[in-house]
C-alpha cells in the first residue's frame, strides 16, 4: 500500500478541494483504489461539484442542519461546537475512488473535498492510501 498525508489549513475555507493532490498522488500508481480519509472527529470528505456554488450550498445546508447553539450535550469549545462532532455522521470521514492507469475515475464535474465547519481547529490532516488492483 502507498500512503501520503496532506496538511490542510481550513481557516479561510470550510470546503477545500483535494482533487489535484489526489491526482498527483495517484499519477504513477497504476490501477487500484485510493482511499481519502480524515482522522478527525469533526471533519469529513465528500465528492461534489465545486466552483458552481455547490460547495457554498453544502456549507449553508450543513449549517442549517447543524445550528451553532446550546442544544448539544458535547459542549466544550466554541459555542455550538457539538455540531462539529455530529458532522462526520452526515459527511463521511472517508471516500474510496477507483483509479485506472494512475487517473482517479471521477465524473466530469466531481471533485473530492475536505469538509470542515470546526472553527476551533483549522489544521487538518488528510491521509491518501492507494491499494494496487
Amino acid at each position: 500500500m502507498q500512503t501520503d498525508v496532506l496538511d490542510v489549513d481550513t481557516s479561510r475555507r470550510r470546503i477545500v478541494d483535494l482533487t489535484d493532490s489526489l491526482r498527483n498522488f495517484c499519477s504513477a500508481l497504476g490501477d487500484g483504489l485510493c482511499n481519502v480519509f480524515v482522522p478527525h472527529a469533526t471533519a469529513g470528505v465528500a465528492i461534489i461539484e465545486t466552483g458552481a456554488g455547490s460547495d457554498d450550498d453544502l456549507v449553508d445546508t450543513l449549517e442549517r442542519l447543524l445550528p451553532r447553539d446550546d442544544r448539544y450535550r458535547h459542549a466544550h469549545g466554541s459555542p455550538g461546537h457539538g455540531a462539529d462532532h455530529v458532522l462526520p455522521g452526515i459527511v463521511s470521514p472517508s471516500v474510496t475512488i477507483p483509479v485506472t492507469a494512475g487517473e482517479p475515475q471521477l465524473g466530469t464535474w466531481q471533485s473530492v473535498v475536505l469538509v470542515d465547519l470546526n472553527r476551533d481547529n483549522p489544521q487538518r490532516s488528510v491521509r491518501l492510501s492507494f491499494v494496487q488492483g
